[in-house]
Formats: structure tokens, C-alpha cells, sequence
């Protein structure tokens, strides 16, 4: 037993000496545990002990906090996205095969530590994950909404350690840039209804981020079919992400854009961010939140502010709203 010990942690140590030596004393580039500890704490927390935490009390009131998280998370994204740019992909970078520069060139080092920081960017989206929980969003957790951003930060710690640039950072490009665009409507769509008549484009960010994974996984596997001096291992595991993401997002799509019965009755509300959204139903039904609250042909609180408040009408002069319904009193 000891020698199979010893053993398995001299091909762990000599796994993790292949790994790029200019990122070895990076903050978390050392050793995978830290990442993957944090990762099944996440997962832990997601399933678990959050919705615990969360089940005798009220939902948050976060709306202030989500317009400022979106804001940062937009700006971050932007700053990821122009670094991949400027640090590769605007100019000598080919998409048809991209090699790791190993090399300790100034434009190098500025791709792998853009490569860190996407990395980072990772567990900053946990937040996605809490906000959820807090405004006790719980079908928006679903089992692919926490494999999905339980296994990124990992899978990008791999790609940091072992080839920080090259083919593969296409991804990280394509998904900052998706960030970007889907951060920024979820900041607008949280600062209330005067302003969500500027993001009438909603429906098409799905078919948005759908094109992106397919992007993906056809830029990855181009390389199936040419000679390139890249990880085919990265390039394998990149492609099977992007198949996964289409498969979570298009499930989304079925049951938020389409009436497909089957969609609806297995779905999967996994979006990925927190959105704050008033919907009301061709038959009156109002879909909202989990609060019950009396009707009087006026208003209906809000549960994002004191101040927002949504207007809806069901041509009754009292109504009561019970679990998504409104029902005429007798």
C-alpha cells in the first residue's frame, strides 16, 4: 500500500513538473487543490447548505447589489477581452492553428497573465450562483447550472498550468466577449422597467450565447484534421465544454422561447445569470415571485425595491396573488 502511495504521488508531482514554469509561483497555479476544494465547496454550498441557510427566511432584496455586480462583471469582462485581443488575437495569432508560446516575450507573458486573470473571472461568476440563492431563485440552480460553473475553474486552472496561450484561449475570447454583452443586460434589465424597453434584443442573447459554443467546439475540432503543434487533449476537452454549454443553453431556450410542452415539463431554468425579470402570461397569470401579496387595481410591491414597483391589470377590481396566480375573490 505504501508503495502505491508512493507511487501515485510521484506521477502527481511529475504531472504538475510539465506544467509551464513561468506560471509555477502564480497565485494558485501550484497545486490543483485549492482550485478543486473550492470548486466542491461551491457545488456544496449550491445544493446543500445555501438553500439550508435560505429555507426559513425571506428572500434578499438585492436589486442595487445586482446593478452594481453586473456593472463590475461588464467591465471586467471588457478588460479580459481586450487584453486576449491586444496580447494575441488581433494580430499574430491564426485560427486555424495557434501554438503555446513558451516563450518569457513580453507579448507572451501578457497572454499567459490574461490567461490568469480569465481564470479568476471563474470563481468571481460563483457570485452568479449565491445571488440565486439569496433571492431563493432555487429551479434556477439546476444540476448543469452547477456543473457548469463548478468545473470551469478547474478546467481553466489546467489549461493556466499546462499551456497558458494558443489554440485553445479562443474560447476565453469568444466567452468574454459573450460576457460582455450578457452582463451589460442584466444591469440594465435590474435598473426596472423604464429602462428594460432598451433590451428588447433579449431573446436573441441565447441564440447568442448558442453560437458561441457552437463556434467553439468547431474551431477545436478543426484541428482533428490538421497538423498542429497544440495539446490535442485541451482542444478535445474544450470541444466536449462547448457541446455541453449548447445542451444547457438550448434547453433554456426551449423552455423560455418556445411551447414545447416536453421542454417545460423537464426543464432546466439553469440560466446562468441572475436576472431580475416581470413577465405576465397571454391568460393574466402573472409570473413573478414566490411572495404573495393583495392586488387592489393599483399596484403590485415589488420585491427588487421599495421604490420599483410593476403595474399589472387583470380587469378585476380586487384580486389576491397566490403562488403565480391571480385569483378572483368571491
Amino acid at each position: 500500500m505504501a508503495h502505491l502511495v508512493t507511487s501515485a504521488l510521484d506521477n502527481y508531482h511529475g504531472i504538475l513538473d510539465k506544467g509551464d514554469p513561468r506560471v509555477k509561483g502564480w497565485a494558485m497555479m501550484a497545486s490543483p487543490i485549492p482550485t478543486l476544494l473550492i470548486c466542491l465547496f461551491y457545488a456544496y454550498f449550491s445544493t446543500v447548505l445555501g438553500p439550508k441557510l435560505m429555507e426559513n427566511r425571506k428572500p434578499f432584496n438585492l436589486r442595487k447589489v445586482l446593478i452594481f455586480y453586473n456593472f463590475i462583471q461588464t467591465l471586467f469582462s471588457a478588460w479580459i477581452f481586450y487584453e486576449y485581443l491586444m496580447s494575441g488575437w488581433w494580430g499574430s495569432y491564426s485560427f486555424r492553428c495557434q501554438p503555446v508560446d513558451y516563450s518569457n516575450s513580453p507579448m507572451a507573458l501578457r497572454m499567459a497573465r490574461t490567461c490568469w486573470w480569465y481564470y479568476f473571472s471563474k470563481f468571481t461568476e460563483f457570485f452568479d450562483t449565491l445571488f440565486f440563492i439569496l433571492r431563493k431563485k432555487n429551479s434556477h440552480v439546476s444540476t448543469l447550472h452547477v456543473i457548469h460553473h463548478g468545473c470551469m475553474p478547474f478546467s481553466v486552472w489546467m489549461g493556466m498550468k499546462f499551456a497558458p496561450g494558443g489554440h485553445s484561449t479562443f474560447f476565453a475570447l469568444l466567452n468574454t466577449f459573450v460576457h460582455i454583452v450578457m452582463y451589460f443586460y442584466y444591469m440594465v434589465s435590474a435598473m426596472g422597467p423604464e429602462y428594460q424597453k432598451y433590451i428588447w434584443w433579449k431573446k436573441y442573447l441565447t441564440t447568442f450565447q448558442m453560437v458561441q459554443f457552437v463556434a467553439i467546439f468547431a474551431h477545436q475540432f478543426q484541428l482533428l484534421f490538421t497538423e498542429c503543434n497544440y495539446p490535442k487533449g485541451f482542444m478535445i476537452w474544450i470541444a466536449l465544454h462547448g457541446v455541453l454549454f449548447l445542451f444547457l443553453f438550448s434547453d433554456f431556450y426551449k423552455v423560455k422561447y418556445t411551447n414545447d410542452k416536453s421542454a417545460v415539463k423537464n426543464r432546466n431554468t439553469g440560466a446562468c445569470m441572475p436576472v431580475l425579470e416581470d413577465e405576465k402570461s397571454q391568460n393574466g397569470t402573472i409570473k413573478k415571485s414566490d411572495s404573495n401579496g393583495t392586488l387592489n387595481n393599483t399596484y403590485i410591491k415589488s420585491e427588487y425595491s421599495d421604490s420599483y414597483k410593476a403595474y399589472y391589470s387583470n380587469g378585476s377590481t380586487n384580486g389576491f396573488i397566490v403562488q403565480r396566480e391571480s385569483k378572483k375573490l368571491d
